[in-house]
């Protein structure tokens, strides 16, 4: 009795009608590095506030005790000092936590698309698509951050530009042979 050898990756797949993924291009290679490089940028958007959370909470203090003056002019309820102190402390950790989730997606969509996953180019291009919407909305505002997040944005770009060459559609869906 006969048995058919166990197929393995040593063996060519083209004859078991298996799908041949070809080598990895470099234009994957670069825009994982590109990925690693904007979770790093969005590492020093955290650190960056953090170090100035004391001018973040002065700003957000301002803001609500002019706020307040405002709707004191025009009848309504204001805000206590107690009240002011919690939103600026709010704002401070609300963009630390923001910018840790940016380093965990960026660092997410580098791994999965370093595997070669098509779906991570397709989560890659959507949340690429949520930093454009943050960055029409951030670029009112004067200040480092919009420079920090124009910055994540070029590089989220330069990533995706890389992700959608015919190079890498041909590594991240191999076609059966």
């Amino acid at each position: 009795m006969t048995y058919q050898p166990y197929p393995t990756g040593s063996g060519n797949n083209d004859a078991a009608g298996l799908a041949v993924r070809p080598p990895k291009p470099p234009a994957l290679t670069n825009a994982v590095r590109l990925m690693w490089a904007g979770g790093a940028l969005a590492l020093v958007g955290v650190i960056a506030t953090l170090a100035f959370s004391s001018r973040i909470r002065s700003a957000a203090t301002k803001a609500a005790i002019k706020a307040n003056v405002t709707r004191r002019s025009e009848g309504k309820a204001v805000l206590t000092t107690s009240q002011i102190h919690t939103v600026a402390s709010t704002a401070v950790i609300i963009l630390a936590v923001g910018g840790i989730i940016a380093v965990i997606l960026w660092a997410w969509m580098a791994w999965a698309n370093n595997k070669g996953s098509n779906w991570a180019r397709i989560v890659a291009t959507v949340l690429f698509g949520l930093n454009t919407i943050f960055l029409i909305l951030e670029a009112g505002r004067a200040g480092i951050t919009v420079i920090i997040v124009a910055l994540g944005w070029l590089v989220g770009l330069a990533a995706l530009v890389l992700l959608w060459q015919r190079t890498t559609t041909a590594y991240v869906s191999p076609r059966v042979q």
